[in-house]
């Protein structure tokens, strides 16, 4: 499965394929990885084993200043959307780099390991694509100089990367979410077939305690963080051209997702 999502990965990032054929690449990755999650998680149960370890990952993202804390938002919010913790290390203007440090189960932790590049990439691509062709219709609008048209250039890719990355993670909690309501059997009658039911059941406390000892794991190791200073720029044409996008990304995840959220991300010290 792994060497499959691999070459999935390899076809996506592929610079002689289109938009549309990377995206459905790494749509598939994303399906395979999420289901083959859900599939340990009920193999473990049913053998009476101990659940996935917890392990930490770091994640480096690029840019400075706002562009790479937006990338580090958008970037936090999918890890959570997979049961993930996260901080960041280096998230100012001085520093060309920001370190993402993710705890998360060990299969977790592989699926992003592998998918976040191909991600990154689809909205990175987005984002480009989406601020220049903003930049293009508000300069017919009326004389801007060139300062005004790269701050509203700056502004509109920020608050795009920051939404894409919230649709993205609302959609994959909520594909997770059915592919453990399916993995629930059902017997002739349409109730739960008997001999399967206690795995089934203790596939989904397993999932369930999963959150739970990785907020442990988290405080373990960062005991004290000082909270994420929210970006002050905010494009609202880019919010919504961002999470529309993020909605529309092809992920393998064929679900609806209404309403959203936010989280609080901490920054280590």
């Amino acid at each position: 499965m792994v060497e499959r999502v691999r070459g999935l990965l390899r076809m996506a990032e592929d610079p002689s394929v289109t938009d549309a054929e990377s995206q459905a690449f790494t749509a598939k990755a994303a399906e395979l990885m999420t289901r083959h999650a859900i599939a340990e998680a009920e193999a473990r149960a049913e053998r009476g084993e101990e659940p996935d370890a917890i392990g930490r990952m770091d994640y480096t993202v690029s840019g400075v200043g706002g562009h790479g804390k937006a990338r580090v938002r958008a970037l936090a919010d999918i890890a959570a959307a997979y049961g993930c913790q996260s901080a960041v290390r280096g998230n100012s203007s001085e520093n060309t780099d920001r370190i993402l440090i993710l705890v998360g189960t060990v299969s977790a932790l592989d699926a992003l390991r592998m998918l976040m590049p191909s991600i990154s990439m689809q909205m990175e691509a987005s984002a480009k694509f989406m601020s220049s062709g903003h930049v293009s219709d508000i300069r017919e609008l009326r004389n801007y100089t060139r300062s005004e048209l790269e701050t509203e250039r700056k502004r509109y890719y920020r608050s795009f990367v920051r939404a894409y990355g919230q649709a993205v993670a609302e959609r994959i909690r909520e594909f997770r979410r059915r592919l453990q309501e399916m993995s629930r059997p059902t017997g002739a009658d349409g109730g739960s077939a008997d001999g399967e039911v206690a795995s089934s059941r203790g596939a989904e406390l397993v999932l369930r305690a999963d959150v739970h000892r990785v907020q442990e794991e988290f405080q373990k190791q960062f005991p004290q963080l000082r909270k994420h200073r929210p970006e002050r720029t905010h494009s609202p044409a880019g919010a919504r051209a961002g999470y529309q996008r993020g909605r529309q990304a092809q992920l393998g995840l064929e679900t609806s997702v209404t309403g959203g959220g936010s989280s609080t991300l901490p920054t280590s010290e």
